[in-house]
């Protein structure tokens, strides 16, 4: 089989015409009917998106998650109209009713796309420039793929060939996360993407003159990318014809990514609305919509007119799609007989399973050693690396620090780059100084399927990631932080460095799990149970944060109950606790050398040791109870961070020994005794809260 263009010549009859203008009217009356919503983009984006979905790309809309599929992203998710339609006209299974219902409780059409939700939405867009970093994601994902299973094949002959596109809007061209993905795209050479720029010169504000007026085109030629220019027809419109020509185009050149600009006029052809910021996110009004169909041909007097001859027309993509995966399915049957090796190996990672003996290879450390718990994650890393070929990943710039290098001879990199280990199909990928854009570009291959992926910097940085964090809880997508230097423990460098409220703060992300382990058994029962967690077997994903220390912690024995979220690291000496002490991370080792001042003068204390409140939470009560005995009301939580998260856990009489300011530049053995982060301290209110339990 081949990706590559044939023919730079398009079929466009008038009923292609009346089905782009057929999805003009629907975009006018579904933003109408609700009250609200972006008629405009969905308007004048019209004959790009047909032409995507009805003339370009490969796909089946009976079988949306067809591994052979090009995919498609909406960055400007605002304009969720645009993908809506193609969907209903193509029979991705939406129907008129579902446009109907657009932005209303219970529908399938919310106001922006939702991955999960919708048949055909690859992701969820809506803040603007992350679908950018999705589709670079997407199109590293599709190289490493090709890579871990067909990387003999001639360029454009592989069954796991296939094209990256997406539609971004003048937002997410300004969001800095687009810049951040499109350099790195062009540094990867990342052929299978096409990017179409809807240059509309149109924001809620007005013309973009008011904040815009770099040479886009020039910025994309100077990150590496292949640039073109479609102009519009004399009326303003869209030219169907030219894009798809630009499109063939833009396939031709397998040795960069596209980048495609595509002059439009908002809201065309509403006679008195199109141009306007007004038309970007309100409703036209009845007599502007009535008015725009007259222009159209419709009648103003009907909503949501579809022809029935228009609908047959357009549904035809449903044979085509048959065609195509039939098609596609006889090279893949033809890679299957040659390569049953690897065709067994698709067949484990497609159905989400782990190599059979993989636990086996996780490390076990010697108790007692002090060992950073980055260090011991590295090792993880390593270990599992050997035997896990779809596992890969790298860090922003920091991969000595967070310790995420899984093969050291191995770098994601197009071929021609200068350095010795670079190789197309690598493991470790480089990000760059783009944490923002990592986690996105993250979300992006966990989304493409087939691989299984994480991404490093330091904790106090996970703030330039939070809002794609946000999106991969949203999406429950498998994605794994590694977030290192978790506490001030790290040091001189400072308070600019020092994460102080950043674990409360991703705890409150609903579907995130934080895991802060306590030493380097821990950790590797953590990265055991999150790759078991991304098995089938536990249904819908969620993505996991790992915080990680940066200085040594002494290594406890084993318990496999860390798997559980929180679990009894050691038990009170004679009879019931008195007072439960509850740490994680670094501070577990504080909460250890208080248990054993506060039983040599004779009070039962157990320690606890909580590395993921989320896990500890989703047992049930009679083992969170087994635990934390509800009759036990003198408790202690220790945690080098704001103590927000451990009220619940301590109640009216427990205390909290907590950092409730920035931290300073100082060894960081120096800022924990300073800020009372002692076992001395612990003890002080591990009787403080027996006292207060006792009233």
């Amino acid at each position: 089989m081949s990706t590559k263009p044939t023919t730079t010549d398009l079929e466009w009859t008038e009923l292609d015409q009346r089905a782009v203008d057929t999805a003009r009217v629907l975009a006018m009356d579904s933003v109408q009917k609700v009250g609200n919503g972006h008629p405009g983009t969905a308007m004048s984006l019209a004959p790009a998106a047909y032409t995507l979905f009805q003339k370009v790309m490969r796909h089946d809309p009976a079988d949306a998650e067809w591994t052979g599929r090009d995919r498609f992203v909406l960055s400007a998710g605002h304009s969720s109209l645009t993908l809506y339609i193609q969907l209903y006209l193509a029979g991705f299974g939406l129907e008129l009713d579902d446009l109907k219902a657009f932005r209303t409780w219970g529908s399938k059409t919310p106001g922006h796309p939702e991955y999960g939700h919708t048949v055909g939405v690859e992701t969820t867009t809506g803040p603007l420039g992350q679908g950018v970093a999705n589709a670079v994601g997407m199109a590293m994902a599709t190289r490493y793929e090709r890579g871990l299973f067909d990387p003999e094949a001639a360029d454009g002959s592989s069954p796991f060939d296939h094209y990256i596109y997406a539609i971004a809007g003048d937002g997410c061209l300004q969001e800095g996360i687009s810049s951040e993905a499109s350099s790195l795209a062009g540094h990867q050479k990342l052929g299978n993407l096409i990017l179409l720029w809807d240059d509309n010169h149109i924001s809620i504000e007005g013309d973009t003159e008011t904040a815009v007026s770099e040479d886009t085109l020039k910025r994309y030629e100077a990150y590496g990318w292949h640039v073109q220019r479609v102009a519009p027809k004399e009326d303003g419109d869209l030219d169907p014809a030219a894009l798809y020509a630009a499109i063939q185009a833009a396939k031709a050149v397998t040795d960069k990514p596209s980048f495609i600009a595509m002059r439009s006029i908002i809201a065309w052809p509403a006679p008195n609305a199109q141009n306007t910021e007004a038309a970007h996110g309100s409703a036209l009004g009845d007599e502007e919509v009535a008015a725009t169909k007259r222009v159209l041909g419709f009648d103003p007097e009907q909503t949501f007119e579809v022809s029935d001859e228009v609908l047959a027309h357009t549904r035809k993509a449903l044979d085509r799609g048959r065609e195509a995966k039939a098609e596609w399915e006889k090279g893949f049957a033809a890679w299957r007989t040659a390569n049953s090796e690897r065709a067994a190996e698709f067949d484990r990672v497609a159905a989400g399973e782990l190599p059979e003996g993989w636990e086996e290879k996780l490390p076990a450390f010697e108790t007692g050693k002090g060992v950073a718990t980055r260090a011991a994650s590295g090792k993880v890393l390593q270990a599992l690396g050997a035997v896990i070929p779809e596992l890969w990943g790298g860090s922003a710039d920091l991969a000595g620090s967070n310790n995420t290098t899984i093969d050291k001879t191995s770098s994601f990199l197009p071929a021609d780059n200068p350095l010795p280990e670079a190789h197309p199909y690598g493991r470790t990928i480089h990000y760059g100084i783009r944490e923002h854009s990592m986690a996105a570009e993250m979300n992006g291959i966990a989304l493409h399927g087939n691989t299984r992926i994480y991404g490093g910097t330091f904790l106090v940085f996970s703030d330039y990631m939070r809002n794609a964090v946000r999106l991969s809880a949203l999406m429950h997508l498998p994605v794994t932080y590694v977030w290192t230097h978790d506490s001030i423990g790290l040091g001189e460098d400072g308070p600019t460095h020092q994460p102080v409220e950043h674990l409360a703060s991703l705890r409150a992300i609903p579907g995130l799990n934080v895991v802060r382990p306590a030493d380097a058994n821990e950790t590797a029962i953590a990265w055991r149970e999150i790759l078991k967690r991304y098995t089938k077997e536990f249904g819908k994903g969620a993505p996991h944060g790992l915080a990680l220390t940066r200085q040594g912690v002494p290594t406890y024995e084993r318990n496999e109950d860390a798997a559980k979220g929180g679990y009894v690291l050691f038990e009170a000496d004679g009879g019931e606790p008195q007072v439960v002490l509850i740490g994680t991370g670094s501070e577990v080792q504080l909460a250890v050398e208080a248990r054993e001042q506060l039983q040599a003068a004779g009070v039962a204390t157990r320690v606890v040791s909580m590395p993921c409140v989320e896990w500890f939470e989703a047992q049930d009560q009679g083992y969170r109870d087994s635990v934390l005995p509800p009759s036990v009301k003198a408790r202690v939580a220790v945690e080098a961070g704001i103590g927000l998260t451990w009220h619940r856990f301590v109640g009216d009489a427990g205390r909290i020994v907590s950092l409730e300011h920035f931290g300073a530049s100082a060894d960081g053995k120096v800022l924990f005794r300073e800020f009372g982060f002692t076992a001395d301290h612990v003890a002080a209110a591990a009787r403080e809260s027996i006292d207060a339990a006792q009233r």
